[in-house]
C-alpha cells in the first residue's frame, strides 16, 4: 500500500474512532438521564400503553452502548494493524485488501472473496 492510500485510510480510522467516542458519550449520557428517570419513584410509565418503557428504553440504548464499544474496539484493533504494517492485509489469505474495501470498511480483516 503506498503512503498516500495509507495516510488517507489512517485519517478515515481516526474520523471513524471520533464518530464512535462522539457516540458512546452520547449513549452514556442517555443512561445517566434516563437512569434518573428510572430511579425517580413517581416515575409510572411501565403501564402507558403508548410508548416504550422506561425499560425499554434501557435495554435498547444498553445495546447501542455495546455496539459503539466493539466498533471503538474494532477500530483500536485496525489502529495496531496499521502501527505493525499489517493494515489491509487479509487475515485469511494474506493478500491485500483492496483501499475501496478498506475505505467502506476500515476495520475489514479479509478480502471479499475470504469474507464470503
Amino acid at each position: 500500500m503506498d503512503s498516500a492510500t495509507r495516510d488517507a485510510l489512517a485519517r478515515i480510522l481516526a474520523d471513524e474512532r471520533a464518530r464512535a467516542e462522539a457516540a458512546l458519550r452520547a449513549h452514556d449520557a442517555a443512561l445517566e438521564g434516563l437512569g434518573a428517570a428510572r430511579s425517580d419513584s413517581t416515575a409510572d410509565d411501565e403501564h402507558d400503553p403508548e410508548g416504550a418503557t422506561l425499560a425499554d428504553e434501557w435495554s435498547r440504548l444498553t445495546g447501542l452502548r455495546a455496539a459503539a464499544l466493539r466498533e471503538l474496539e474494532a477500530l483500536r484493533a485496525a489502529d495496531a494493524r496499521l502501527a505493525q504494517g499489517t493494515y489491509g492485509v487479509c487475515e485469511g489469505c494474506g493478500r491485500p485488501i483492496p483501499p475501496g474495501r478498506l475505505e467502506v470498511r476500515p476495520t475489514a480483516t479479509r478480502c471479499v472473496a475470504c469474507a464470503s
